[in-house]
């Protein structure tokens, strides 16, 4: 299974200088714990992290630190998520039939969960870990009154990892381009396709690190993992 990371952005609303990505973490930096759980499962044989070049000497520093088993490829990033992804997809090997694609700040999603939704593929060609809504939602107009209440049994948050037939996702993605299509997930272009997307349940903790209070959750979280586990390796042999 291929494996796509996009790790390009610059993290302001972390208020940092540079990638947010490189922040520390429980002494390691945040897109190290991408790749430690991305190592440690079972389907993925190929990493590709889409990044934007002067930031390449850097991740090469975390892959060297790590020494991960699988074969690891730095890509080019884009001006956006949506064109960094473009480029992942064409640099993916020639073999590559299906893929995941993970978001770099999405640090704590476990090996199990990766491994879940590349099952997934026996059921789906397009599909998106998520978890059910728990809040009331609201749907404001533009007076900021509130303009209706969906119902919220049929509203899910939607996570990485998302994961697509290769050529499919090349075809929607072409399409976009040629439209102008502006979308925040390969879902969504999926869906503008006419295509289905599927769900796999995701997890609680799977939180997506944009702001200093990400951070801080995200730091005791693995706290309790550490404690759970009882201190094993990061990476399994």
């Amino acid at each position: 299974m291929h494996l796509l990371i996009p790790a390009a952005g610059m993290g302001k609303r972390m208020g940092s200088q540079r990638n947010k990505l490189f922040l520390p973490l429980q002494k390691q930096p945040i897109l190290a714990w991408t790749l430690i759980a991305a190592s440690n499962a079972i389907a993925i044989d190929w990493i590709g992290i889409i990044a934007q070049p002067y930031d390449w000497e850097d991740i090469q520093e975390i892959l060297d630190s790590l020494n991960l088993s699988k074969p690891v490829q730095l890509i080019a990033g884009g001006d956006t998520r949506q064109g960094s992804v473009y480029n992942g997809l064409q640099a993916l090997p020639a073999n590559a039939v299906k893929v995941l694609i993970h978001d770099g700040a999405r640090c704590l999603a476990t090996p199990e969960l990766l491994d879940r939704c590349a099952r997934a593929f026996d059921t789906w060609q397009g599909f998106v870990a998520a978890i059910p809504v728990k809040d009331t939602i609201k749907i404001v107009d533009a007076d900021g009154a509130i303009a209706s209440t969906p119902d919220r049994s049929q509203l899910w948050a939607a996570q990485t990892p998302q994961g697509f037939d290769v050529q499919l996702l090349k075809e929607c993605h072409n399409q976009g381009k040629q439209s102008g299509w502006e979308v925040t997930d390969d879902a969504a272009l999926f869906e503008k396709c006419g295509l289905k997307v599927g769900i796999v349940e995701g997890e609680e903790t799977n939180l997506k690190v944009t702001t200093p209070v990400d951070l801080a959750l995200a730091e005791y979280i693995l706290q309790q993992r550490n404690l759970e586990s009882g201190n094993k390796p990061l990476i399994s042999s």
